[in-house]
């Protein structure tokens, strides 16, 4: 019998072919789910299925339709490696270098957050607004946006592919981020629509003289508390960047701040939309409410249904 590599109760795929045959799509899915739920993996049959398909280069459909595909001694090699890193709750985006994000995949690291559901909830926003906006219009103005701690540049990457006529600046203080955005940008036909500047917060609104001039400031900024972070699960906390999740004692480090001096760089009838946790909701809203620049405040839901994402319009 095969060394047993996996210390789990089907032999690993050490050999292009076993005492019970060559490794099949069949045997290595079977065998990767296996494992991945010895080790407590969410969704074990799911990351075992994305695993195989992004070693031996198809979608995920085709495993299904070429069920008794011998893999070969290279692929095998490369799914070892990175079954036992799912083991120990790696996250699957990083393993396979990319996520999906608003129907389009995102190069990703460790460098950067992995997109979620939830912050679609403000390109959805903003697209929503825009269009009603220019529903009739026979002249569309072009719009001016800052996506503030971008990140892997989902968020504005996502608006400049959906919307025409707009200019859009993605700050982050990650130099490594800011390079992948630019790839990302690139990589789905936006680079000229999007530019990248490093700096914190708003500085690079001031250095880029936007003063009163956006039609949306957006941000999606560290937010979990000091409390929080203790409940954050380890695939987050042990390999997604701190500087990009943990948001002090109150979570409120970057988002009082982007609530207090944002609506500066916001024109009149503009919007200020920033991703929060949903045990912030009150206090975020409460700091916009109590802005006397800012109007219509509220918090929209994400497909969750958690209070999730921070509106305000300038005054």
């Amino acid at each position: 019998m095969a060394q047993d590599r996996t210390n789990v109760t089907h032999t690993s795929p050490s050999k292009s072919t076993a005492e019970n045959g060559p490794w099949t799509t069949r045997r290595l899915l079977a065998w990767m789910t296996s494992f991945l739920e010895s080790k407590s993996v969410d969704s074990p049959r799911l990351c075992a299925e994305m695993l195989l398909a992004h070693v031996i280069k198809s979608e995920r459909l085709r495993l299904y339709m070429e069920p008794d595909r011998p893999a070969a001694p290279d692929e095998l090699a490369a799914l070892r490696d990175l079954v036992a890193r799912a083991g120990r709750h790696e996250p699957i985006a990083y393993l396979l270098g990319q996520w999906w994000f608003f129907g389009m995949p995102f190069e990703v690291s460790q460098a950067t957050l992995i997109p979620r559901p939830s912050t679609e909830t403000l390109v959805e926003f903003v697209i929503q607004t825009v269009r009603a906006a220019r529903d009739g219009q026979d002249e569309k103005r072009p719009l001016r946006i800052a996506d503030i701690g971008t990140g892997s540049g989902c968020i504005a990457v996502s608006l400049a592919k959906n919307l025409a006529d707009v200019d859009i600046l993605a700050s982050d203080v990650s130099p490594d981020a800011l390079d992948m955005a630019a790839r990302n940008a690139q990589r789905h036909g936006v680079r000229d629509t999007v530019g990248f500047v490093e700096g914190p917060l708003t500085a690079p609104l001031d250095e880029a003289g936007l003063s009163g001039s956006l039609d949306f400031l957006i941000s999606n900024p560290p937010y979990i508390s000091d409390q929080e972070w203790q409940q954050v699960p380890t695939n987050v906390r042990d390999y997604e960047p701190p500087l990009a999740l943990r948001g002090g004692r109150d979570g409120l480090v970057c988002i009082k701040p982007l609530i207090e001096s944002g609506p500066l760089y916001v024109r009149p009838g503009g919007w200020l939309v920033i991703e929060i946790a949903a045990s912030q909701a009150q206090a975020a809203l409460q700091l916009a409410q109590n802005h006397t620049d800012l109007q219509e405040a509220r918090i929209l839901d994400d497909h969750e249904c958690l209070p999730r994402v921070l509106i305000a319009q300038r005054r």
